[in-house]
C-alpha cells in the first residue's frame, strides 16, 4: 500500500476506529484533531508501536485557511492525500423546536456541509491529476429516522447526503468516488453517560439484536477506500444492523 488517508475528527470515537482500520489496511494515516491533541498523539504513538504509519495534524476543519495548511502539511509528511474521510463533528445538542434557532442549524451545517466542501477543494486537484481518489462522508441513520428534538442535526445530515450525491455525479468521470457511511447508534466515549436502558431499548429494536461497535464502521470505510470499491459511488452504506432499510 502506497496511499495516504486523512481522517478528520480522527483522535477518538468512530474517527479513531476508522484511523486504526485504515492504518491496519496499510494506509499512511493523517489523524486530524482540533481540541484533542493528547488523544491524537496517543493514538498515533500506539499505531507507531505496531509499526503502522500515523501522524496527528491540527486544524479547525471549518476554517478554510486551516484546512489548506493542514493539507499541505499532510502531503509534505505523508504524501498525496488519496482518501479523505470526512468525520469531524462538534456538540450535538437535543433541542425542542422552541429551543432551536437558526444558529443551532448553522452550527451543524458548518461541520457537515461547509467542512466537507473545504476538505474536498483542498484534496481534489491532486486526486484529479492522479485519476484516483476516495471521498468518504460519515453520515447518520437519523436522516431516515427523523429523530425528534434533533432537527438541527438531522437537517444538516440530510444536506450532507445530498451534497455527497451531487459530488458523485460530477466526479464520476475523474476516478474519484464519493460515498457516505451512515452509522446507527454505536456507543463511543461520547455516549459514556447515556442511560443503559436507552441503549438496551435501541439494541432490542435492531434486527440483528445488538448494537454495533466502532470497528464495524472502520471496516466499511476501508472497503470504500479500496480499489475494489471503484465502481461504487454516490451511495449511502448504512452500518446499523438493519435498523433502517432502503
Amino acid at each position: 500500500m502506497n496511499r495516504t488517508a486523512l481522517v478528520t475528527g480522527g483522535s477518538h470515537g468512530l474517527g479513531a476506529a476508522m484511523a486504526i482500520a485504515l492504518a491496519e489496511a496499510g494506509y499512511r494515516v493523517a489523524v486530524n484533531y482540533f481540541a484533542g491533541a493528547g488523544r491524537a498523539e496517543r493514538l498515533c504513538a500506539e499505531l507507531d508501536a505496531r509499526k503502522l504509519v500515523a501522524q496527528p495534524f491540527h486544524a479547525d476543519v471549518r476554517d478554510e485557511a486551516a484546512v489548506a495548511r493542514m493539507a499541505r502539511e499532510v502531503e509534505a509528511s505523508l504524501g498525496p492525500i488519496d482518501v479523505a474521510v470526512l468525520n469531524a463533528t462538534g456538540p450535538q445538542p437535543m433541542l425542542s423546536i422552541e429551543e432551536q434557532t437558526w444558529q443551532s442549524y448553522l452550527d451543524q451545517l458548518e461541520f457537515f456541509v461547509k467542512s466537507p466542501l473545504l476538505i474536498l477543494r483542498a484534496v481534489l486537484p491532486g486526486m484529479r491529476e492522479r485519476g484516483f481518489g476516495r471521498i468518504i462522508q460519515i453520515g447518520s441513520e437519523v436522516v431516515e429516522l427523523g429523530s425528534p428534538r434533533f432537527a438541527n442535526y438531522v437537517a444538516a445530515k440530510g444536506a450532507q447526503l445530498g451534497q455527497m450525491r451531487s459530488w458523485a455525479r460530477e466526479l464520476g468521470p475523474t476516478g474519484v468516488t464519493v460515498n457516505l457511511v451512515a452509522p446507527g447508534w454505536i456507543p463511543t466515549e461520547r455516549h459514556a453517560n447515556d442511560p443503559e436502558a436507552d441503549k438496551l431499548a435501541y439494541a432490542q429494536a435492531v434486527p440483528v439484536g445488538h448494537m454495533g461497535v466502532p470497528a464495524d464502521v472502520g471496516r466499511a470505510v476501508v472497503f470504500l477506500a479500496s480499489d475494489e470499491a471503484g465502481f461504487i459511488t454516490g451511495q449511502k452504506i448504512s452500518v446499523n444492523g438493519g435498523n433502517t432499510l432502503e
